[in-house]
Parts: structure tokens; sequence; C-alpha cells
């Protein structure tokens, strides 16, 4: 572990200005190259999460923007994302402005990965961050908060501000320190994997990824699981509402299972709404029996040998060994997924074979292969 100490304690920035018309700060934004963001969002209800505020530090004011206030955003929309990005573990907040705007910042900069880099604990939280770097104590009393809500509390508000209020300046000690190790660069990189809109956009075809326990089931039973996740995902995008919200996992495990053809047999099914029976039965029990005539040639997921397993321990050493003498976790380099990857499929888009890792590490690991 490299030992760090704080930079000098900070002044607090002056108040937060609460923003009902995003698009009167774009003349504003438009003077700075870098701005740090964080937003709030709410998804419990909803397929898609709801963007309900916008934080923006610069290196003057704190604006806390109110997306839910005004449907006129596209000249705060351009202005923004045309700055450098400094973001706090950004995926999410990547993942939800882009839903809502279909914009991705030019450049981010990700100060939870420049931190790992650089030997702090992987997947360092912001007021730990904060705290180690400056100093200061932010509270994280409001992490259940309802942001929908309207109107938002000062206190709300306040506690919102100060999720930005250390990110422009935990950015410019983060990155010289990372400079003078000669590992900017590696920072910048692993930000930029977050701007892939693969990550982001919807595919209902590749929904059977997501169901939980479909992994293992071949033929027919493989091919009416897919089906079945191809249309709930499709349901719940035209509804914007939770997958679950439609059919639990388990119900449609169940379906493939058992591959019901008739209404009476769809009833037997347990945890399937007889609400959804009558809306929908008939054509999931055209999904099932479409799997029929399906040629699914799908192979579940090897299960490693012993080879395998014994070289996914030698990489594992290795990357501890390597990771050691650079001062960072181990999983920071190399995760046993990545590994696991590498080894199983021999994933020539893995991180570990591609950038600063295929040069830090990537020879050593074909190597071993």
């Amino acid at each position: 572990m490299i030992l760090m100490g704080s930079e000098p304690p900070l002044e607090p920035m002056s108040a937060y200005t609460l923003v009902e018309r995003p698009n009167t700060i774009s003349a504003d934004l438009n003077r700075h190259d870098c701005i740090g963001v964080d937003t709030e969002f709410m998804r419990e209800k909803t397929f898609f999460a709801e963007l309900c505020l916008i934080q923006i530090a610069t290196n003057d004011d704190i604006y806390c923007i109110d997306p839910l206030a005004s449907d006129a955003m596209r000249s705060f929309w351009e202005s923004a994302t045309d700055r450098i990005w400094v973001v706090h573990s950004a995926r999410q907040d990547i993942e939800v402005v882009y839903q809502t705007s279909q914009l991705m910042p030019k450049r981010i900069f990700d100060t939870q990965i420049a931190a790992g880099l650089l030997g702090y604990a992987p997947q360092l939280g912001y007021a730990n961050l904060a705290s180690e770097l400056f100093g200061v104590e932010i509270a994280k009393s409001h992490t259940r908060a309802d942001w929908s809500k309207r109107p938002l509390t000062d206190a709300l508000l306040q506690y919102a501000a100060e999720d930005v209020e250390y990110l422009l300046p935990a950015y410019n000690a983060l990155a010289e320190r990372l400079d003078r190790q000669s590992r900017l660069a590696w920072a910048e990189e692993d930000s930029a994997r977050l701007l892939s809109p693969d990550l982001y956009d919807i595919d209902p075809r590749l929904a059977i990824d997501r169901l939980k326990g479909a992994r293992n089931l071949r033929g027919q039973r493989r091919s009416a699981a897919a089906g079945l996740a191809t249309w709930r995902e499709s349901q719940a995008l035209r509804s914007n509402c939770p997958r679950q919200w439609v059919a639990r996992d388990s119900v449609l495990i169940d379906l493939a299972f058992k591959l019901p053809a008739s209404i009476e047999e769809l009833q037997a099914i347990e945890g399937l709404a007889p609400g959804l029976i009558r809306r929908a039965g008939k054509t999931i029990i055209e999904i099932i029996a479409l799997s029929d005539a399906d040629d699914d040639h799908y192979k579940p997921p090897a299960v490693p040998d012993e080879a395998q397993k014994v070289l996914l321990k030698k990489m594992q050493n290795h990357v501890a060994e390597c990771a050691a003498d650079l001062g960072l976790a181990a999983e920071t380099l190399a995760s046993k997924k990545d590994l696991s990857g590498v080894i199983m499929s021999g994933a020539q888009d893995s991180r570990l074979l591609n950038g600063w890792r295929h040069e830090v590490i990537g020879e050593q690991i074909l190597k071993l292969l």
C-alpha cells in the first residue's frame, strides 16, 4: 500500500444555486473545460432510472439542477457534455444521463478509479476519499431520500451539493500524484471504458443473459427461456416498469422448464398472476410453442477442469506479486473474473490483453496460457 498524506484543508465553497431552468446556465458552463458531476435518481418503480437532480461543480460555483422543473434542457446537455467530467464511481451517473439525454461527456475522469491506481482501497467511497485527501467529513444521512419529491428541502440540496464539492480538488490532487508515477494515462484509459454505449443500450434479444437460472438450460427449454426473457424485456421497456413487475425470474424459469401448452397449464404455474394470464397468456403459449422448432445449439458455460484451476491459481499469484510491487490491490490490476475469462475463452478483448494492463501484466498472462 502506498502511504499518502492528506492534502491541505479546503475552504468550503459558496452555497449552491438551485437551477430550475437548466438552459440558463449553458453559457457559464461553456467557460469551463472541466466540471465535477453527480446525479440523484430513482429506479425502484421504473425500468429506466428517473433522473431527479444533477449537481455540477465548477471552480466558482455549485449548481443543483432540477430536471423535473423544465423540459427545455437541450442547450444545457450540449454544453454540459462538451466538458471533461470528474465523477466518482461514474457508471450509474453516465447510464442515467445517457438514457435521459442520449448524450455522454466527451471525456471523464473517475476519481474512484484514480484512487485505486494510487493504492487506495478498491471501490473507495466518495466520503472516504474526501476524508483521506482533505480530512473532511461528509455526512451520508440522506442516502435513502425520495429525490423525486418536490419541493426539495434545503437539507437535501446541501447534501447533494457536498457530493460534488470536493470532486475538482480531488481531480487535481489525484492527477498530480498519478502523473508523478506515470499512471495518469492508466486512469484516463480505465475511465474512458465507461463511455461505451454498449454498456447502456438495451437490446431485448440479450435479456436471456440477465435471467437468473437460465445459464444451465439446454435445447427447447433454453430457447423458451430466451423467448420469454425477450418478451418480458420488451414489455418492461414499453411500460417503463421493472422487469420483475412483469414476471419474476423464477416464473420465467418455471415456464421454460415445464413448457405449458394451454391456458389451463399456465394457471398451474406458481407465481404467474391471473391478470397476466388474461392479458398475455396466448402470447406466452405461442413463444413456448415456437421454441419447439428452434434448433438451439447453446451449451452451458464450461466448468474449469483441474488444469485450468491450477493455471488460475498461478495467474492469481503472479497478479498478487505484480500488484504488490506497484502498491496496488490485486483486484485493481486483474480480478478473478478477468483471469477466468482469459483462461476459459481466450478473450482477446479482455482488458488484461489491451492497453496499460497488457504492458504491465498481459504478456506474462499469455505466457502462462
